[in-house]
């Protein structure tokens, strides 16, 4: 009985142990500068390998002109560079008023995050459409429709917000990010999901194929995962000041959460979709290939 009650007290000193770590770091302001400027360094890494990989896929075919592909990488680019520049002057960015410019300049690469690989969606659903012989003449103007319903819904509420700060309206925001996450998360569900298993119903034999049927259930599974973490964080976000990301002392749950909805399946994706195409008879960007 002695040997428990030892044992307990050793757990909760433990446990006591690890908040006054995590409670230690997030109220050092070192901590918070070096956390943010890791992030920084780890955006600017993306944004250079995107832009890279765009600048090789102009020098392969220079005679076309903008391509899914290459809009794709510089979207990449511009939001993984917009994130590292705030990220450098996080601090800054926290003195700024009124306090609705700080929510824009936090969310806007969010919905340019969401624009980018609405786009894979956007072409995915291409292929998929085209394959089956149904016309696809649909698929572009909903896409900019899409973009245009959201960045207008939530220009709206920052307009509104500008104009005078309501905290239920912050709330909203928040939740409108999760549905859009959502939404994205789906999209891939549903496009990806349907251009794997057309594929899995082709012959294998080459490992070509093969190939794209890895690429096509990995680029899903990832992007299907990050989406959908972040439409639970941001609803973790919207009614939980203790996983408020849009504050200085909560450095280390802004480095896990932009690791796991942004970075890493940034990185993931642009090493999986870095085959270059053939220097003649591409006009537009395929994962698959």
């Amino acid at each position: 009985m002695e040997s428990y009650s030892v044992d307990v007290a050793a757990i909760a000193y433990k446990l006591k142990d690890t908040t006054n770590w995590w409670r230690d770091i997030n109220g050092s302001r070192l901590w918070q500068d070096r956390i943010f400027h890791i992030l920084a360094a780890l955006y600017g890494l993306v944004a250079a390998v995107a832009l890279v990989q765009l600048i090789r896929i102009q020098m392969r075919v220079p005679e076309y002109g903008w391509t899914t592909q290459k809009v794709f990488h510089f979207l990449n680019f511009l939001v993984n560079g917009v994130r590292a520049l705030v990220f450098v002057f996080r601090r800054s960015v926290q003195n700024l008023h009124p306090e609705i410019v700080q929510h824009i300049l936090l969310d806007m690469p969010s919905l340019a995050f969401f624009t980018t690989y609405a786009l894979l969606i956007l072409f995915w659903a291409e292929i998929y459409y085209q394959a089956r012989a149904v016309s696809t003449d649909g698929l572009r103007p909903s896409f900019f429709t899409i973009n245009a319903v959201v960045y207008t819904i939530q220009i709206a509420m920052w307009l509104i917000l500008w104009w005078k700060y309501i905290p239920v309206l912050v709330i909203l925001s928040k939740m409108f990010f999760a549905g859009v996450s959502l939404f994205a998360a789906l999209g891939f569900l549903l496009y990806g999901g349907r251009l794997f298993l057309m594929l899995q119903r082709f012959p294998v034999e080459s490992k070509g194929r093969r190939k794209k049927l890895q690429e096509v259930g990995y680029v899903t599974t990832i992007c299907f995962t990050c989406f959908l973490v972040r439409c639970i964080m941001m609803c973790f976000n919207a009614f939980d000041k203790g996983a408020d990301l849009d504050v200085l002392n909560h450095p280390i749950l802004n480095l896990i959460y932009y690791l796991l909805v942004e970075i890493l399946p940034s990185s993931l994706v642009l090493f999986i979709l870095r085959k270059l195409p053939p220097k003649r008879g591409i006009t537009q960007y395929h994962p698959i290939r």
